[in-house]
């Protein structure tokens, strides 16, 4: 990848978001691109539409893996919770330490993907405290920072919002909003989820709506930045959508198409 250019030249970007596992293409998300950026979850602990891949289904195989996306889609979260604890409670030993080694591998061949420049935030399934391990000088890590590419100020915000689910890096409401307080004004805003708009957190697939950001949408309606960039939500209801002078976009589900949104200026 060339350097950010300069002067009178075009910069381009591509954007990619729940990358979960996918490696491959995640090697040639940046082709083309003055610079790549990920909104996070590198992570791929289980994939809903393919029940055999993913760190559970590796450690109790696919029927377990069936029966657990059964009982998240039908929002039993508790008999979810569960049946993840029988399953633990039958191979004994430390049930964090194993899972973090298996995100290890994952964040080792991700990571090294990764091309020369690459800003990334993290999502709600990814584990922060791992990254500066493996993110590389041609990596940098941002949450609730700015940065400029090609005269544009981008702002990144990572994580996600507390869920029944429970992934690994949910934080609170009000820790979120601070974050994007922060950032101030930007010409894009990067973040994990969405804001809290009922068109952009609705997943058709799931059948349910994901939690989006209350603060994120009163930021994009006061501070007015020319993008707002996210993922989490794999099958929304809308791709994109004005909110006032800003065009929202979800930058689409990486794992499963393997293509990056692209923007250019």
């Amino acid at each position: 990848m060339a350097p950010t250019p300069v002067g009178n030249h075009r910069t381009r970007v591509h954007v990619v978001s729940d990358v979960h596992g996918n490696a491959r293409d995640l090697a040639a998300a940046g082709d083309g691109a003055d610079a790549l950026i990920c909104l996070g979850d590198l992570v791929l602990f289980l994939d809903y539409a393919d029940h055999s891949r993913g760190i559970f289904p590796d450690l109790f195989g696919k029927e377990s893996a069936d029966r657990l996306v059964e009982l998240r889609t039908a929002r039993r979260f508790e008999e979810a919770r569960a049946f993840g604890a029988s399953l633990w409670a039958g191979v004994g030993g430390d049930r964090f330490a194993t899972i973090e080694k298996a995100v290890r591998r994952q964040y080792a061949e991700l990571f090294a993907a990764f091309p020369t420049p690459t800003y990334a935030t993290y999502g709600n399934v990814d584990i922060p405290a791992l990254w500066p391990e493996f993110a590389g000088s041609g990596t940098t890590v941002l949450d609730g920072q700015r940065v400029e590419i090609g005269g544009w100020t981008f702002g990144f915000v990572g994580g996600g919002l507390r869920t029944p689910m429970r992934t690994p890096y949910e934080i609170s409401d009000e820790e979120y909003a601070a974050k994007i307080e922060a950032l101030g004004e930007v010409d894009v805003l990067c973040t994990h989820i969405p804001p809290d708009v009922p068109e952009l957190v609705y997943d058709t697939v799931a059948r349910r709506f994901e939690r989006g950001s209350r603060a994120l949408l009163e930021a994009i309606r006061r501070t007015r930045p020319r993008y707002s960039l996210f993922g989490h939500v794999h099958q929304p209801l809308a791709r994109r959508m004005r909110i006032g002078a800003t065009e929202c976009v979800n930058v689409g589900h990486f794992a499963g198409t393997g293509r990056p949104w692209a923007l250019e200026w």
